[in-house]
């Protein structure tokens, strides 16, 4: 790999770890705060809406300027959102702004990656990214869980309140330690964006016009992409995913204080299982799949709708530890080879910037009907049971036609040289 994807590697990581650890910091501080339960899917709504919302901007904003500058004065905008949640806002809008910040660095990210490596180096080099996502998320969420039992602390010891009133800016909350210590790992992700090296090969900035970030040319690059046969089939699949990805996370720390009796801070920790299960199937699927057989992956989305309504059932934590494993694995498997498939038939129709943001449009579009319907569902007192068995039957469903178009073509030239 190039010397300057590692740094790449380097500086994602600091981003979304502070991102991840937020998020589980941002859930204690609702609860802190006295916001009713339903509110914290919403945190993470308002996260990624801005993905959906400046789709059409983000795409010709990273083609239009250096990637790594932009990713860090993104991760400075992050640094903003944690300032004005402490300053008193709601932390929904606090948190749109953050997803404003993580909105624009996406494209910039993986638009780096399509640049710097050789498309026979794609899958691999998706699946460092993807390891590195994961790693990002199993040590995010055990940071936050980490600066909760912090903020809990600063809660149990002699002239905390003082203390707490000294260290924010306009609420009293007793994570004013923990929120600094993100901001912190902010401006070293800022750092490193900034000390990128150069790529392998220079590429030439397309600079902005009204109709580049025109909502009808998106339209028309996001057309371009679904009716691609490769990639529509691996953006079809990566946007399932990541609806269904949105919903556990919330679903895995609601079954652990439900269920298994656990406190928010240990329910995150179970959130690392997933994780780990994801960064082997990533690595496994980094050296088993070639971008031309990406397809074959398919059936593992099969596997992991099995695994979804029987992990809530499940109250032996040994169970669960196999479970959310096997849950995590199978995500990993399919995930890496459709986004490295999406990523090379994006950069070939349209470009590095504008394929990820037509690819972020629709995830995260996907993301926010899915947390919506299982806030509201959640709101009306439905099971988490219930919910979890109609997530796995909207994957099947999505998934199945799929397999059974790839089974067809797999046999069709065996037919073909029977007939000869």
């Amino acid at each position: 790999m190039p010397q300057g994807f590692y740094y790449l590697i380097g500086a994602q990581f600091a981003s979304a770890l502070a991102d991840n650890a937020l998020l589980i910091l941002g859930i204690y501080f609702l609860k802190e705060q006295g916001y009713p339960g339903w509110w914290a899917p919403l945190l993470k709504f308002s996260l990624t809406l801005a993905y959906v919302l400046l789709a059409c901007v983000v795409g010709p904003l990273a083609d239009a300027f250096k990637k790594n500058r932009l990713m860090a004065w993104m991760n400075a905008l992050k640094i903003v959102g944690v300032v004005v949640l402490l300053s008193g806002a709601h932390p929904v809008v606090a948190f749109a702004i953050i997803g404003l910040g993580a909105s624009v660095y996406a494209p910039s990210k993986y638009g780096l990656v399509t640049e710097s490596v050789p498309p026979r180096l794609l899958v691999r080099a998706n699946a460092w990214l993807e390891v590195s996502v994961v790693l990002s998320v199993i040590l995010g969420i055990a940071l936050g869980g980490a600066l909760t039992g912090l903020a809990e602390s600063w809660g149990d010891s002699a002239g905390a309140q003082r203390m707490a009133s000294i260290t924010v800016l306009g609420v009293q909350t007793y994570a004013g330690p923990s929120m600094a210590l993100i901001i912190g790992i902010y401006l070293l992700a800022a750092g490193l964006n900034f000390g990128l090296k150069p790529m392998a090969k220079p590429v030439a900035l397309v600079p902005l016009s009204l109709r580049a970030v025109s909502f009808a040319t998106f339209w028309k690059s996001n057309q371009q992409l679904w009716r691609d046969p490769l990639g529509g089939v691996s953006l079809y699949v990566t946007t399932l995913y990541w609806g269904v990805g949105a919903v556990m996370q919330f679903a895995v720390l609601l079954w652990a204080q439900q269920t298994l009796g656990l406190t928010l801070k240990s329910g995150a920790y179970l959130q690392v299982l997933v994780a780990v299960g994801v960064i082997v199937g990533a690595f496994v699927a980094g050296r088993r799949f070639k971008l031309h057989a990406a397809r074959q992956a398919l059936p593992w989305g099969l596997l992991l709708a099995v695994f979804l309504p029987v992990i809530v059932v499940i109250t032996e934590p040994g169970w669960a530890i196999g479970l959310l494993l096997g849950v995590g694995f199978s995500g990993g498997m399919l995930l890496v080879p459709m986004n490295a498939l999406l990523q090379h038939r994006g950069m070939q129709v349209l470009s590095a910037g504008r394929s990820i943001a037509v690819q972020g449009f629709n995830e995260n579009l996907c993301v926010l009907w899915m947390l919506a319907a299982y806030s509201v569902l959640l709101a009306y007192g439905v099971s988490l049971a219930l919910i979890m068995l109609l997530v796995a039957t909207l994957l099947v469903a999505g998934i199945t036609p799929l397999c059974l178009l790839l089974w067809r073509q797999r046999r069709e030239p065996s037919r073909r040289t029977v007939k000869v």
